[in-house]
């Protein structure tokens, strides 16, 4: 019994630490959001968000409500992740490299402009066409999730393009809120400058070779305290810190090496000699030494990247989602404020998948680039359908693209409503995609 118990707690974990898990417990944070929001609890989910959280000092507060502390503050950490990601991907990954990166990146950039335009077209000349960077998000937790719970049914090329194409999207997406989703009140140039010199400064500590997070995440919130007051979304601040990150070592592999050989040589010899269970002040000190290289010899982005992923997955996204899906439909929704819902919805489930396949289709004809082996036409149509599922990116955008609560509820709703459709259509494609190739070899 208890082995069966232990077998079961073990599948749960290796479950949950499965990255597939994020996507579906942001699901249920976004459906309890919805269920909350249209309970007779709905007066205390709008009030709770609306609570201001900070200090009061010399008659002045010092804070922010608890919904801009998750969207303003918050969300940077996410974005701080993000940026980590983009990084290492530009370094080392499936981005290092024109011939590895060209046929993502032109995916992704399809997959933008497509949805982009379909809205923009829809709502041109309204009040509401500023809320064209939308749809052009993808949600790689939730896309990732659902192709991971695909498992063999699609090749590990289609994975692997999915997660390329929506690094490269978050890369476009947050040059979108730079440009485009600016404060109303307009630029502060004196806070802009200011953060300008803090990023030259950050790049100048990291080209003399400190290595040490702590200096960088402290001059990383002074950042962040000038972004947030030029007029440029505060989130911007951690993707700037993020590219300052270092990623070369304080230590080379070769001498931790060494420390680790001359730590167990201390040890083998003592164990020959040594009378009692404790340890002597020689293999302590070699301890100590192998402890504090430990650090040394990660990679610092690596390292906080790590650090970073499940607080971001696991609490910073879920609470995201469970401040922001929360929509009252019990009472009067306008869907007919401009072309907001038609304009999202045919963004995210048509244009998603038509301007990632039309575009990638294009650079290869032109021989820019090329498919990866092993991946169809079919499946990028497939990962194409997957990609339209823009929940948290999206959901950030409206926040950003609408004072008015009526036109941001409106979008949160076709958000929902798009990236349901598309999870749900591009697996079934997936799937019987695979069952027709599976007929074809047997």
């Amino acid at each position: 019994m208890r082995a069966r118990a232990n077998k079961i707690s073990e599948m749960l974990s290796n479950f949950i630490r499965a990255e597939s898990f994020s996507g579906i417990f942001l699901f249920f944070c976004a459906l309890g959001a919805m269920i909350v929001a249209n309970s007779p609890l709905s007066h205390l989910y709008k009030e709770f968000w609306e609570q201001p959280l900070g200090l009061e000092f010399a008659g002045r507060f010092y804070g922010f409500s608890i919904h801009d502390w998750i969207n303003d503050v918050l969300m940077s950490i996410f974005f701080l992740m993000v940026g980590l990601e983009i990084k290492r991907e530009v370094l080392f990954g499936d981005l290092s490299g024109f011939q590895k990166a060209a046929f993502p990146v032109i995916g992704a950039l399809g997959g933008m402009l497509a949805p982009g335009v379909i809205y923009y077209a829809l709502n041109m000349g309204t009040p509401s066409y500023h809320g064209f960077g939308i749809p052009m998000a993808t949600d790689i937790a939730f896309a990732l999730g659902v192709i991971l719970l695909l498992g063999k049914r699609v090749p590990l090329a289609l994975k692997v393009f999915l997660v390329t194409l929506a690094v490269a999207d978050d890369l476009g997406a947050i040059a979108v809120i730079a440009i485009f989703y600016p404060s109303p009140e307009g630029l502060h140039f004196a806070y802009l400058f200011a953060a300008v010199g803090i990023i030259a400064l950050l790049s100048f500590v990291n080209f003399i070779g400190v290595r040490h997070l702590g200096v960088y995440i402290g001059i990383g919130i002074i950042l962040w305290f000038c972004v947030h007051h030029s007029g440029i979304h505060a989130t911007i601040a951690a993707v700037a810190l993020a590219f300052c990150i270092p990623v070369k070592p304080k230590i080379e592999s070769k001498e931790f090496i060494q420390v680790v050989y001359q730590m167990i040589e201390i040890f083998a010899n003592k164990d020959k000699e040594r009378k009692s269970i404790l340890l002597d002040s020689e293999q302590m000190s070699a301890i100590d030494l192998a402890a504090r290289d430990l650090k040394k010899v990660q990679n610092p982005l690596l390292r906080l990247e790590h650090a970073l992923q499940p607080i971001c997955a696991f609490f910073i996204m879920p609470l995201f989602a469970f401040a922001n899906a929360g929509v009252d439909i019990r009472g009067e929704v306008n869907f007919d404020i401009d072309h907001i819902m038609l304009g999202i919805i045919l963004g995210l489930v048509v244009g998603k998948p038509i301007g990632i396949v039309g575009l990638t289709f294009l650079c290869e004809k032109c021989k820019i680039a090329a498919r990866p082996q092993g991946v169809s036409w079919s499946h990028i149509f497939g990962a194409g359908m997957l990609a339209g599922i823009g929940f948290t990116m999206s959901m950030f955008v409206s926040n950003l693209a609408f004072d008015a609560p009526h036109s941001a509820d409106v979008a949160k709703i076709a958000i929902l409503l798009a990236s349901s459709i598309a999870g749900i259509v591009g697996s079934l494609y997936l799937l019987v995609d695979y069952r027709i190739r599976a007929k074809i070899k047997s």
